[in-house]
């Protein structure tokens, strides 16, 4: 297998470009922080080469995976100096994993299409661990060929991709899941803490809640370290929120209410307030505690 390149290696993209190498690809990789590079090369010294922007990595290669942390950060990176559309020219190819407004993934999209290039957007829904894992999965928009092309990529770092049109969609769809995975977890926050409050076990809780039909993988992995206040970052609880008020504005700019992701979304600035933004989304029940 050919080299492909690969733009941002934070919580999520380490795991992603790992699971690339390991499927037998080479990396040409380019992040805001030299350090990870250098890390990724000195596990793969014979299989990853650092370059010093992202122009640099479309110019080494046809097909390149973006994974970037927020709209401000993709903004940056596609149109600073050296940037991904300094890099772009006829048939390269853009796969970006952001989760981004529609709007911005469109933004994107014609950017890179006006210089000759084709886009696939291809966010995912999972987090660290999944990403370390290869059980990632794919919501797809865009280029369908190229949805096409890179499929053996997808299957190495995911264990489902979905195609659902223009580009956009694959957006719509990510917002979605995450608003309903953060109302989730703040609804869970808000019983953990109520079972603190009334003076009940919140470990007999979480029994009672996996031996029913409420059970599910987020509570199973995520309450026992909520009841410990472990919220080692898996899925931060800023890019959490962030998720929550796209899919609130979504739906604003599409005539539907969301008061029930509204108040999780309120709920997720009020831990970040209190100095938890960096920690994991589960530590959104840090603000929903009662005061002592």
């Amino acid at each position: 297998m050919g080299s492909v390149g690969f733009i941002g290696l934070g919580l999520m993209g380490e795991g992603m470009a790992r699971r690339l190498l390991g499927g037998g690809r080479s990396l040409v990789v380019w992040n805001r922080s030299a350090e990870k590079s250098e890390a990724l090369k000195a596990e793969s010294p014979e299989k990853v080469e650092v370059v010093a922007t992202p122009a640099a990595v479309l110019a080494a290669c046809d097909l390149v995976y973006c994974m970037l942390s927020t709209p401000d950060v993709c903004k940056s990176v596609y149109e600073m100096e050296g940037g991904v559309l300094a890099g772009v020219t006829e048939g390269k190819c853009i796969v970006d994993c952001a989760t981004l407004a529609e709007e911005d993934m469109q933004r994107l999209s014609g950017q890179v299409v006006a210089k000759g290039g084709r886009f696939l957007e291809a966010p995912v829904s999972g987090s660290k661990g999944p990403a370390a894992q290869g059980q990632l999965i794919f919501l797809c928009g865009g280029d369908e060929a190229l949805f096409t092309s890179c499929a053996d990529d997808l299957d190495v770092m995911g264990k489902a991709k979905f195609f659902f049109g223009a580009v956009g969609q694959g957006t719509r769809m990510k917002l979605v899941v995450n608003m309903v995975m953060g109302s989730m977890m703040s609804a869970f926050g808000e019983g953990l803490s109520l079972c603190d409050a009334v003076g009940l076990d919140g470990a007999q809780l979480l029994q009672v809640l996996d031996l029913g039909v409420m059970a599910n993988p987020m509570f199973k992995l995520k309450g026992p370290k909520m009841l410990a206040s472990d919220h080692a970052a898996n899925f931060p609880l800023k890019h959490a929120e962030k998720d929550m008020r796209l899919a609130v504005a979504m739906g604003q700019a599409h005539g539907i209410e969301l008061p029930v992701a509204s108040t999780a979304d309120t709920s997720m600035k009020k831990a970040i307030d209190a100095g938890h933004g960096d920690k994991d989304f589960s530590a959104v029940v840090e603000g929903q505690k009662k005061a002592k």
